[in-house]
């Protein structure tokens, strides 16, 4: 196991103004808290705690149905100081949602929640709201699978949303799908099943994709193999296009490949390893791309040191790829 690397200490600025420095291929940073002092207060405090370019946040309660009104004065503090900083942020929406439950009350939920997380990231300034694929909750009439009935109410539900995404303008927030770690019955967990998932959406121009690293371990694809994250990276493009990736969800697995077991781990302490991460850094696929970390704090103190830990050792890899020769 990596030992413990001490929070960056963050220097005072300079009295004269210095020339910005060139944006990282690939800017690197955190799922961030905003609990107490808010977006900014709390939220791009922690984001310079621990060395973050890049930040992602919930704006509702991940594991409730609740869709709380934003602060105006916070919202445009937060995506002044983003602006200014050119840190990209983005917005998970909850966890609940589910376009393909058999219940029509969480069908309902889900694209209240939905619309939410798209307006308030709208407000934010976010780039894009990550979406988890959902499952086929239920049985069909003949004991069978619902997945075909599912990806219809998908189409069903969400379309009407993306329309009303087209309405915000063109600085609406992309929806990001988020593969799953394939429990269950997963509508989207293997990077060729997003070509069913965007089709039922029309192939719509502002849906994306985030892949979730972890995720995509869990569900069959051997990251730590030698090639393994091109193969994974050249199906998600064969499957999805090759704009269509947007973030990464950059999270090592406590369990082995194809456990179908969302576990996270901090980068090079679980199974995948920190080599693989170096891969995607060097992929034509991730070009531009930002990584989140969504990796274990507590354990390291819950005060930003784990995750401090994480994007120092993601900034080396990303390093030694831009290092390597083309």
């Amino acid at each position: 196991m990596s030992t413990t690397t001490a929070v960056p200490v963050i220097p005072a600025p300079a009295t004269a103004p210095r020339p910005p420095s060139p944006a990282p291929r690939n800017p690197v940073g955190a799922h961030v808290p905003v609990a107490a002092r808010g977006l900014a207060g709390t939220g791009l405090a922690y984001a310079r705690r621990v060395g973050a370019e890049t930040v992602q946040v919930f704006v509702a309660n991940p594991r409730g149905w609740a869709t709380p009104t934003g602060n105006p004065a916070q919202d445009e503090e937060f995506r002044a100081a983003c602006a200014e900083l050119a840190i990209p942020a983005y917005v998970h929406a909850p966890y609940l949602i589910n376009f393909g439950s058999d219940t029509p009350a969480t069908r309902e939920r889900s694209a209240a929640s939905l619309r939410h997380s798209l307006r308030r990231g709208h407000a934010i300034g976010a780039l894009g709201v990550v979406l988890h694929t959902g499952s086929a909750v239920g049985a069909a009439p003949d004991g069978g699978s619902r997945r075909a009935e599912a990806m219809a109410q998908v189409r069903a539900d969400v379309r009407p949303l993306l329309d009303e995404l087209d309405a915000l303008g063109d600085d609406a927030p992309w929806l990001l799908l988020e593969p799953t770690a394939g429990q269950g019955r997963s509508l989207c967990s293997r990077m060729e099943d997003l070509a069913e998932y965007l089709d039922a959406l029309d192939g719509h121009p502002k849906v994306g994709v985030c892949l979730d690293t972890c995720h995509a371990f869990a569900a069959g694809h051997d990251l730590a193999a030698p090639g393994g994250v091109r193969e994974t990276l050249d199906a998600l493009v064969a499957a999805a296009g090759a704009d269509r990736l947007r973030l990464i969800h950059a999270n090592d697995s406590e369990d082995a490949v194809g456990a179908r077991k969302d576990r996270h781990a901090n980068i090079g302490d679980g199974l995948i390893g920190a080599e693989p991460f170096r891969e995607l850094f060097e992929h034509p696929a991730t070009a531009g791309v930002p990584l989140i970390v969504e990796t274990p704090d507590r354990k390291h103190g819950g005060d930003g040191t784990g995750h401090a830990r994480d994007i120092t050792a993601l900034k080396a890899l990303r390093a030694r790829a831009a290092a390597r020769p083309a």
